[in-house]
């Protein structure tokens, strides 16, 4: 080895070390909580991956029954979505998910002692109810205490903790279940009560009326004039969640169409293992440095580049030929998720207003819950009757219809500030000045001083819930 290979070899690592310590730098205590919180949470995730082989395999009821109890539980979470948002804006964060972490605990050790078909159904629905009713807090958690400046990394470090703590609880659970699958759901209900201990112990409400006006009654805050209507109204935002569905029904073919289709292609589950293991390694490995290079760019740029990596990601699909062409898809749309998550997380924010990020939250969270019910029917009803090349294909195509909406709807989308982000410079939440309901519009930066500067939003209409 050279003199000068040796030099460089601990430069190397010391660019290493300050990149890993300024990804992970300058983000408050509380977030650590949280995110400590989410991991834990993922490490439990037991139930929704093998709740399918537990049906057919240990219960032994047909693949139809199995996929009706996979909708219901996708249901109860396009149910709760919508609840739990508006839960987040009234009750507070913090109340929020320690009803929806104590809910599933229950409701998870409940279903691993439902024996009677109807019974297991109606459980199910209840702990995907339960299991999603947390989501629109911890964003909205997350929101409040992170400093404008720094959410995209912190929705991304969040991201890789979700994805990180999945791969873990896959090879656990697989273990797990060869003692039988009852300890499946009492181990997730244990870890979810762990992660409910952590939210009661250490994480504070961070609700904005809460740090900044706390005692003074709901509408002087502001609260009040932040409905569900007013998401709905809110033409931008909803025109964000309309995009967003559009790539999740995407991103949700993966773990529906792709097996089958590998499947009529003659690939073994073996094998679709090792490609869908792909997604996983390269989000672990690759979410925090591509965060770093993307986080102070233009989000328009960044969710449509990520539109069409993920479009033409599983386009490419229909040349796959080898499970080494299949790996290559996954790779072109996971680069497109783990670009999209983040960049997407603090466009919600952004379009949020201060007081209704739950009920923002919980709309978004709607548009995924809807991609996982109407994901399997979609992509199952096209190959049946066109083949899987014409699924792929589509894909590609609302791949880039998802791009020429994201260039046309956000082309003058106005600079933040950290006053209309709600965040000071420390991540504590600032309270929102009052406006009257004509003025509550949707984007917090026009709120704090920079008025109609955006020319290319059709008309001006208030936000979602």
């Amino acid at each position: 080895m050279s003199a000068s290979s040796v030099e460089s070899s601990p430069r190397g690592l010391a660019r290493v070390r300050r990149a890993a310590v300024a990804s992970v730098s300058g983000l408050p205590r509380q977030f650590w909580w949280l995110w400590t919180s989410t991991l834990v949470n993922r490490l439990g995730s037991f139930v929704a991956t093998f709740l399918a082989l537990y049906l057919t395999v240990e219960r032994g009821y047909s693949a139809s029954y199995a996929g009706l109890v996979g909708a219901l539980y996708g249901l109860g979470g396009v149910i709760s979505s919508v609840g739990a948002g508006v839960l987040t804006d009234r009750l507070g964060r913090r109340p929020t998910m320690l009803i929806a972490q104590v809910a599933t605990a229950a409701s998870v050790a409940l279903l691993g002692f439902m024996t009677e078909p109807v019974a297991i159904a109606v459980v199910a629905g209840l702990v995907g109810m339960a299991t999603n009713a947390s989501r629109p807090a911890v964003q909205a958690m997350m929101a409040d205490i992170v400093a404008p400046e720094d959410r995209v990394r912190a929705f991304s470090l969040n991201y890789w903790a979700i994805n990180l703590g999945f791969a873990v609880s896959s090879t656990a659970a697989g273990l797990i279940a060869e003692h039988g699958y009852l300890a499946l759901f009492l181990g997730e209900a244990g870890l979810v009560l762990a992660c409910a201990l952590v939210v009661f112990y250490k994480l504070p409400e961070s609700r904005p009326q809460a740090a900044g006006a706390a005692g003074a009654p709901a509408d002087a805050a502001g609260v009040a004039r932040v409905s569900m209507l007013t998401v709905l109204r809110d033409g931008r935002f909803m025109t964000v969640v309309g995009l967003n569905l559009l790539l999740a029904l995407l991103f949700q073919q993966a773990y529906v169409s792709l097996p089958v289709s590998m499947g009529q292609d003659g690939f073994s589950s073996v094998d679709f293992g090792m490609v869908i293991a792909v997604n996983g390694v390269l989000i672990v490995l690759l979410q925090i440095p591509v965060t770093r290079f993307i986080e102070h760019r233009s989000p328009a740029a960044l969710l449509i580049g990520s539109a069409l990596l993920a479009g033409y990601g599983f386009g490419l699909t229909a040349l796959a030929g080898s499970v080494a062409m299949y790996a290559v898809a996954v790779t072109v749309w996971t680069l497109g998720e783990i670009v999209n998550s983040p960049t997407q997380m603090g466009l919600v924010v952004r379009l949020s207003p201060l007081h209704g990020r739950g009920r923002y939250q919980g709309m978004y969270a709607l548009s995924w819950s809807v991609a996982s019910l109407a994901a399997p029917l979609l992509g199952g009803t096209v190959i049946d009757h066109y083949g899987a090349d014409a699924l792929w294909a589509g894909c590609a195509a609302v791949g880039t219809v998802a791009a020429v909406g994201y260039g046309l709807l956000l082309r003058n989308l106005p600079e933040r500030t950290a006053v209309a982000d709600g965040a000071g410079p420390k991540g504590g939440a600032v309270p929102a000045p009052a406006v009257p309901p004509t003025e509550a519009l949707p984007d917090t930066d026009e709120r704090a001083g920079n008025g109609r500067a955006d020319s290319g939003r059709a008309a001006s209409v208030p936000s979602n819930s």
